[in-house]
């Protein structure tokens, strides 16, 4: 049983990062007015076509929101594994 819930939360995923994260994504949603499910939708999104020319560290990758007065921009943290050779080019 704790095996299983070890898996749905992640290993290395404690209560207290879980919390901080779903603050954070509450944050995000106050200040842009982004569902954290549209977010987390933008980063799968994103992942699934980075992947097809990039092998990336999915677990280290990092998305976020930062406003600033008015302007909202999008920061991602990549890290990039190495890269993968895309046919045609």
């Amino acid at each position: 049983m704790l095996e299983f819930i070890t898996r749905l939360f992640g290993k290395d995923s404690g209560s207290k990062n879980i919390a901080k994260e779903r603050l954070r994504l509450v944050l995000v949603h106050d200040r842009t007015s982004i569902s954290p499910q549209l977010l987390e939708t933008l980063k799968a999104e994103m992942i699934q076509v980075i992947s097809n020319y990039m092998e990336i560290d999915e677990s280290a990758l990092e998305v976020n929101l930062d406003s600033s007065g008015n302007t909202v921009a999008l920061v991602a943290n990549i890290p990039v594994k190495g890269m993968r050779r895309v046919a045609g080019a």
